[in-house]
């Protein structure tokens, strides 16, 4: 575990990680350290996961911006549907899942490269993931003991390559 501004990019690739997971905030993607900076640079060869922060990371370094969500929420569940994704191998297609943001992906202005992978019945954006770079992003906590199938999310992540 890194703080995301107590390293520099070189010194991820010596360390050859498998997989890059870049964390909740607090604060806004961009003021997280070098988070984007990670994801521009890893996202193509490296499967990298984003979750809440992250996730709006992964949005900001492909081009799409994050707003203030029309719902602030921290600690609350909500029931998320998903799309099929690799990353929700193995689930129903909604599960319940834990928020703490106040922040989300703007849809209109998520790039092309980026897929919705998962939603709520509002629209907000809960899951993303890159075309052809092993990049995912849930806005959402899998790590939360109130988020349903929160270690199969995890255990899917590590199997990608």
């Amino acid at each position: 575990v890194v703080r995301n501004d107590k390293f520099n990019l070189d010194e991820i690739y010596d360390w050859n990680p498998t997989h890059i997971v870049i964390s909740p905030g607090p604060g806004r993607p961009e003021d997280a350290g070098l988070s984007i900076n990670v994801i521009k640079r890893y996202g193509p060869t490296i499967p990298i996961l984003g979750v809440c922060l992250g996730h709006q990371a992964i949005t900001l370094a492909y081009g799409g911006s994050v707003i203030h969500s029309s719902e602030i929420v921290h600690g609350k569940t909500s029931n998320i549907q998903h799309n099929g994704s690799a990353l929700f191998e193995g689930m129903n297609g909604s599960f319940i899942a834990t928020r703490y943001h106040s922040l989300v992906s703007k849809r209109e202005t998520l790039p092309k490269e980026l897929k919705i992978t998962a939603e709520l019945d509002n629209g907000l954006i809960m899951g993303i993931e890159h075309e052809s770079h092993p990049v995912y992003g849930v806005q959402f906590h899998p790590e939360s003991i109130a988020t349903e199938n929160g270690l199969t999310i995890i255990h899917n992540f590590l199997k990608m390559k």
